[in-house]
């Protein structure tokens, strides 16, 4: 005689991990809003600021060739285009110089900060490692734009000034990141100069080191444009960048201008991105 058994309805699933974090981030975005007494109808200009909304955007159309209104210029003032270019150039060179430094610091900062360069070792050098580690947390908590004010008040509006703004948060981020990729590098190489009696020097620099090279090379590229955008922002405070001439351009209400200094940064962060694409794939070929 057979039995017939009713299956039970399945309870429900307890929502996974990764729907739990999502929904905290919903959650916190909701009580962000809330906070702030801040709906999306908020973000939205009206009156006034969208017929100056309208007005900037129609300008992206427009773009200037020339300076919109050359009566009120200086007679020994630079051509418009030969302005901007010497505005990216500059751009440019205090975005190499301090990604040049925030390579060199990042990369020895990094290695101290890393587990596996310490691993293999006997003492006390945790307490190295974890030094380290507060520093670049230090390094990178402070923005780049309030390492500008510091170094304007101490130093005026010079290279050095706009090259360590930079340099120093970006020194911060790269060390992290790259004492992170370290870590996370095959160890298999590694452990076997381990096991034929290589020093922890070698195991670590012919071991971990070159595996984490073509990430390494990567970030830095990338953080490499960060660099030029961080640059031209710095205009915004007196440096000679792109910037400086872009904010003069909108405090005058010379749009089309404006959107010539932006065409001009998009192209070169865009000419950036197709260059340090072909350097990537070389590194990791």
């Amino acid at each position: 005689m057979s039995k017939e058994f009713k299956r039970l309805p399945t309870p429900p699933r307890l929502p996974t991990r990764r729907a739990r974090i999502l929904l905290g981030i919903l959650l916190a975005a909701v009580f962000a809003f809330v906070g702030l007494d801040l709906s999306l109808f908020d973000l939205v200009p009206s009156g006034g600021g969208l017929e100056l909304a309208g007005k900037f955007f129609s300008a992206a159309f427009q773009p200037a060739w020339q300076y919109q209104d050359a009566s009120n210029l200086p007679a020994d003032i630079s051509p418009f285009l030969l302005q901007v270019g010497r505005g990216l150039w500059t751009t440019l060179t205090y975005a190499v110089a301090a990604i040049s430094l925030s390579i060199v610091g990042g990369m020895v900062l990094g290695l101290l900060a890393s587990a596996s360069f310490w691993e293999r070792r006997s003492g006390t050098w945790g307490v190295v490692r974890w030094s380290v580690r507060v520093l670049i947390a230090a390094m990178r908590s402070i923005h780049e734009l309030l390492f500008a004010v510091v170094f304007l008040a101490t130093l005026g509006i010079t290279p050095a000034a706009a090259v360590l703004a930079i340099a120093i948060p970006y020194t911060g981020t790269l060390a992290k990141v790259f004492s992170e990729m370290l870590d996370e590098s095959p160890r298999a190489a590694a452990d076997a100069l381990a096991y034929l009696g290589a020093t922890p020097l070698q195991v670590f620099f012919l071991g971990r080191l070159p595996n984490a090279i073509p990430d390494i090379a990567a970030y830095s590229f990338y953080r490499f444009e960060c660099a030029v955008r961080s640059s031209a922002v710095l205009g915004f405070f007196g440096f000679t960048t792109i910037g400086l001439y872009l904010r003069q351009s909108f405090e005058n209400l010379h749009y089309r201008e404006v959107w010539t200094y932006l065409y001009a940064l998009i192209l070169v962060v865009a000419l950036l991105e197709v260059w340090s694409s072909q350097l990537r794939r070389k590194f990791v070929a």
